[in-house]
């Protein structure tokens, strides 16, 4: 890797905010934001959209044969393409979030989305955030981050955010259906969710967005 380059790897659970976090850090110190997780989600709509059970590995490998899934950055901001077509809007549904951990855990997703992962990081100053990013698609990153928060604050800060598009769902829901994916996430055999053992552990619960971004900022700071 060119030495550089800068990457940032933070990885976390569901609901811990990463996103959000991340891309304000990213564009607090000029870096790109790569949502690694958005890749996985085009992966699953596209597999929602074929009628496909995600649950079903081979199914789910066949599927890849004539898939396109590509990030494209526009004024700093990532869109997410499947086919040439944008679905930054529909891989956010909550369909798309389960179908997105099923399908992360089939190995020739994994193999598919990597060297694009690691293309992007190779040639960007960035902040990536994923499951896996310090652990085995950025293993030599410069500053490696596990975020996290308790499941109640993560499904709280879930839930308001689907209530706010205009979602249907119930809190309980939310709060159980994130707790099937910790599961899922950190039990699975290709790569499961752990943070890097010379990761940093930054646990948000009951931090403000504002204090968790300021947070990001003071650890990538302090490490490069």
């Amino acid at each position: 890797m060119n030495n550089a380059v800068v990457n940032v790897a933070i990885d976390g659970p569901a609901g811990a905010g990463k996103s959000t976090v991340s891309r304000a850090a990213a564009k607090a110190v000029g870096y790109i934001y790569v949502d690694t997780g958005a890749l996985y989600r085009a992966v699953g709509v596209n597999a929602l959209r074929k009628g496909i059970d995600t649950k079903d590995k081979p199914a789910v490998a066949a599927s890849l044969a004539d898939i396109s899934v590509d990030l494209v950055f526009e004024n700093g901001e990532q869109k997410v393409l499947l086919n040439g077509e944008n679905v930054s809007a529909e891989i956010r549904t909550p369909p798309a979030s389960m179908a997105a951990s099923d399908v992360s855990a089939v190995p020739e997703v994994r193999a598919f989305l990597f060297d694009l992962q690691r293309d992007i990081a190779k040639r960007n100053n960035c902040i990536m955030d994923g499951r896996d990013i310090g652990t085995v698609v950025l293993p030599d990153a410069k500053v490696k981050i596990f975020l996290t928060a308790s499941p109640e604050e993560r499904a709280t800060r879930r839930y308001k955010e689907l209530i706010e598009k205009g979602t249907d769902v119930k809190y309980e829901d939310v709060l159980s259906e994130l707790i099937e994916r910790d599961y899922n996430d950190s039990h699975r055999e290709i790569a499961p969710l752990k943070p890097a053992e010379d990761g940093v552990i930054l646990d948000t619960t009951g931090l403000s967005l504002e204090e968790s971004v300021n947070e990001i900022i003071r650890i990538i700071k302090e490490n490069i």
